[in-house]
């Protein structure tokens, strides 16, 4: 295994482990097994090493996550599916798990942390907009809709909804009757 996936590996583990502040460029090195010079060689601050150990995480998240939702045609049930596949995500991977804790030091919590994620909520949205272009003046009020409801998902329901097909209940409850119906027009259209 090539050093920098080692350090990234090891790094992910330090996050799960200890937490953002907990993470050292001497303690990721001794838990990937390499010399402090080799981390600093390859990602040259602590800073660059935990954001690039967090982005791999992510992309590799999203990557989950598009797959799964690749069949889904109702707007509402992807939307509502999205949801379900972030707990599930964050739940799978103990790294971005610590992204959702509290903390001086995470970028979560912060009041721009909606507007940095709405890019990439917009990219999971996209297949769904190809397919139903009706939805795209819409767009932007599911990407923050979503990014709300599922971040309190996350953080705050813990084990409340139970299983995935509970939550599922749940969210087509409330969720579904939000969304604009597929075939209805749209202000441009009006």
């Amino acid at each position: 295994m090539r050093s920098r996936t080692k350090i990234l590996q090891a790094t992910l583990g330090l996050i799960a482990d200890v937490g953002f502040g907990g993470v050292t460029i001497v303690g990721a090195a001794q838990a990937a097994g390499v010399s402090r010079q080799t981390v600093y060689s390859i990602f040259g601050t602590r800073e660059e090493l935990v954001s690039q150990a967090i982005s791999g995480q992510l992309l590799e998240a999203y990557a989950e996550m598009t797959s799964r939702l690749e069949q889904i045609e109702d707007p509402g049930e992807y939307v509502v599916e999205t949801i379900v596949l972030g707990r599930t995500v964050v739940r799978e991977h103990p790294a971005l798990a610590v992204l959702l804790g509290g903390g001086g030091e995470n970028p979560v919590f912060d009041e721009g942390m909606v507007d940095r994620a709405k890019p990439i909520g917009h990219q999971l949205l996209a297949p769904l907009v190809r397919r139903c272009p009706e939805l795209e003046p819409h767009a932007d009020d599911i990407v923050v809709m979503a990014l709300l409801l599922g971040l309190s998902v996350v953080l705050f329901a813990g084990d409340t909804m139970g299983s995935d097909d509970e939550l599922r209940m749940f969210l087509r409850r409330w969720l579904l009757p939000a969304m604009p119906p597929v075939g209805a027009p749209t202000p441009r259209d009006s």
